[in-house]
């Protein structure tokens, strides 16, 4: 049994799962988004729905995030951390309209080569802004348990 000063190992591999889902969707888009070319209807369909399909699930995560959890439990433990996890939950809005404003850019059909191109810079800002803030969560939560999980920081 594990101290209670430790993470739960199921709950720590619960986490990590989340984040590589979220991972995993990002690199299929990235793939998505490679051509140059404006991509014919059924992939730029596919795109579409690879990114409603992120959207989703973050917006799930997000949710699950702002119910509690590893952050509410790192404040618990450091109480000094209370702005930074506030930090990280602040963004999650601010994520999703980024989100939505991408989505408003990938028509189902009938892409101009500029829309293509607005919506692949789009995703490109938006998936480092992604990474960004789950290099923030994750400092949180390690800080807040003083342990290296092994989530790069």
């Amino acid at each position: 049994m594990f101290p209670s000063s430790r993470l739960d190992p199921v709950i720590l591999e619960h986490l990590l799962s989340q984040h590589r889902d979220l991972h995993a969707r990002i690199l299929a888009l990235r793939a998505a988004f490679t051509p140059e070319e404006v991509p014919a209807s059924p992939a730029a369909a596919e795109v579409r729905h690879l990114l409603l399909g992120l959207r989703e699930r973050l917006a799930e995560h997000f949710a699950q995030e702002e119910q509690g959890g590893f952050l509410e439990e790192s404040i618990a433990r450091m109480p000094r951390l209370s702005a930074a996890a506030r930090g990280v939950v602040a963004e999650h809005p601010r994520l999703l309209a980024a989100f939505d404003a991408l989505l408003e850019h990938v028509p189902v059909r009938d892409i101009r080569p500029q829309e293509w191109s607005e919506a692949r810079a789009r995703f490109t800002d938006f998936a480092d802004r992604l990474f960004a803030h789950e290099r923030s969560e994750h400092a949180v939560v390690q800080q807040g348990y003083n342990e290296d999980f092994g989530i790069p920081e």
